[in-house]
């Protein structure tokens, strides 16, 4: 009977957990909402003064090719009256013609530039606008969540009358999670992203019309290619931490490898993966929580640890998954973090080892000491299906 409520003990704790999480959680998704909103905002700004621009540069035209027609007209008089007119009103005439047309080819290749550039911001206003909208359902979404795993507490705790239970519980909230984490980094992939790639190509059109001031217009559109590369490689770093698409296709192995190779060339600490035994695929939930928890494990190296080198070991056996994750930084006391709990920022991230591990039905076990590096060891129990 003892056993029974330390379960039900166990499962009010986990429930509260993610009613805590969900409600900070609200705090960066409004957080999102009103990026987006914002984003909005400056975009129609902008799309406004392209738009005022542009029927700027469209009466300009208007203008030069009314100029234009006199002074070819007035240069073909003078042509034809060469008895009247001087050679040098013959040349002056001539130049005059000549630079009214170069003035009109320059602006109507710029009212053409500006119009591409009012389509491409359109464009980029309907795809925030889709953005805005998605996040303001999913705020939506976590304050119906929230409110109902209030309400309902005791009814969820009355009705989960066995341990497996709990991990069915877990396994759909990370199920729930990876979802969301998915569709918006398939959003970000087929908007911003791609709207990047296509100033790229629109720097490499221009820099080729470009034909005054070479020098300082290629110098420019230097800059902006660097920006936007920048910005692309920021946006697709964004999109593999929402949701590595090479789990599906690939696998957790390959998936792994690819983030530590990233992980090390950004912050200089040598890790290694060491894999052992016949690897098996595995549920895409159970691989997708082993990588968040290597993820926040080499997070937590990177952050506090000071650490230079890090060792990760996976052993594969016909019925559990060993883990083991180590470093020679400078470790830290267990009592002292497990204490503090959430008021860290260490503390947290092994509170969400834990939590995941908990949710998989796994032990998970921390040594350190300061001065003396950490070490986390993992067992988890693998299901009968992938046995």
């Amino acid at each position: 009977m003892s056993n029974t409520s330390s379960k039900v003990e166990r499962i009010n704790e986990i429930l509260q957990e993610t009613i805590y999480s969900i409600e900070n959680n609200k705090e960066e998704i409004s957080e999102i909402v009103e990026y987006a909103r914002d984003d909005v905002k400056q975009i129609e700004k902008d799309l406004c003064k392209i738009k005022e621009r542009v029927e700027e540069i469209i009466k300009e035209v208007d203008k030069l090719e009314i100029e234009e027609r006199k002074s070819r007209s007035y240069l073909s008089n003078v042509s034809k009256n060469f008895n009247i007119y001087s050679e040098k009103d013959l040349k002056q005439a001539y130049d005059r013609a000549n630079e009214t047309r170069i003035r009109l080819l320059l602006k109507r290749e710029e009212e053409k530039r500006l119009i591409e550039r009012r389509k491409e911001q359109e464009f980029r206003l309907k795809s925030a606008i889709e953005v805005y909208k998605k996040a303001e359902r999913v705020r939506k979404s976590v304050s119906v969540a929230t409110e109902y795993l209030k309400g309902n507490l005791d009814e969820i705790l009355f009705t989960v009358d066995h341990l497996n239970k709990r991990q069915v519980l877990g396994i759909k909230i990370i199920e729930a999670q990876e979802e969301e984490r998915e569709r918006l980094a398939r959003d970000m992939h087929d908007g911003p992203a791609q709207s990047m790639a296509n100033i790229l190509v629109k720097t490499e059109i221009c820099e080729r019309l470009m034909d005054i001031d070479i020098k300082k217009s290629k110098e420019e559109l230097q800059n902006l290619k660097t920006i936007a590369r920048t910005t692309l490689k920021d946006i697709r770093k964004t999109i593999y931490d929402l949701r590595p698409m090479s789990l599906d296709d690939l696998g957790l192995i390959p998936t792994l490898e690819r983030y530590i190779y990233n992980f090390i060339d950004y912050t200089g600490i040598d890790v290694k993966l060491n894999v052992l035994g016949d690897v098996v695929n595995l549920n895409s939930t159970v691989e997708i929580a082993i990588f968040r928890i290597i993820q926040e494990a080499l997070n937590n190296i990177f952050k506090h640890s000071k650490a230079t080198e890090a060792r990760i070991v996976m052993e594969y056996s016909p019925t559990r998954l060993n883990l083991s994750i180590r470093d020679n930084g400078i470790g830290f006391n267990i009592d002292k973090v497990n204490e503090l709990g959430r008021d860290t920022t260490g503390g947290f991230g092994l509170i969400n080892i834990r939590e995941r591990v908990e949710l998989l039905k796994g032990n998970l076990e921390i040594k350190s000491s300061p001065g003396k590096g950490t070490r986390i060891n993992i067992f988890i129990k693998l299901p009968e299906e992938e046995n």
